[in-house]
């Protein structure tokens, strides 16, 4: 009997160290998957607000010409950039035709566990458009 244990003695540490490399992966993909979440709407949230800034800017020569309102293409990519800055980021700013603004922005974040496999960072890119309405409608009563 005691032949039997010393032969299988230590068989239990092979299994134990696949079994906390596994767990330590999947601990790194949820926490670590949170950040790539966090980054991405963090994402949507800084170039929706961006093209938004740009887009209110009307030209306003125009406007007074009584042209159809467009956007001002130089002071709408200002603001969009200045909110870029303002915020932190780094990202893109064009016109998308005579009202509309698009703006890419990409975000990255450390990551936690996934660094110790070589994972070092996440990053998440997001392109969003904003369009000029001017005026305001409702429905009749």
């Amino acid at each position: 009997m005691t032949e039997r244990w010393n032969a299988e003695r230590g068989s239990v540490t092979p299994y134990s160290l696949i079994f906390i490399v596994t767990l330590m992966a999947f601990a790194g993909l949820a926490v670590d998957g949170g950040a790539k979440l966090r980054a991405g709407w963090e994402a949507v949230g800084v170039a929706e607000e961006a093209a938004r800034a740009g887009a209110g800017l009307v030209d306003q020569a125009a406007a007074y010409a009584g042209r159809p309102f467009v956007v001002d293409a130089a002071a709408g990519a200002q603001a969009a950039r200045a909110y870029l800055a303002k915020s932190g980021h780094a990202g893109t700013v064009g016109l998308a035709g005579p009202q509309t603004v698009r703006v890419t922005v990409t975000v990255t974040k450390s990551t936690y566990l996934l660094s110790m496999v070589g994972i070092s960072e996440v990053t998440a890119t997001a392109r969003t458009t904003a369009d000029l309405a001017t005026g305001v409608s409702r429905r009749e009563r």
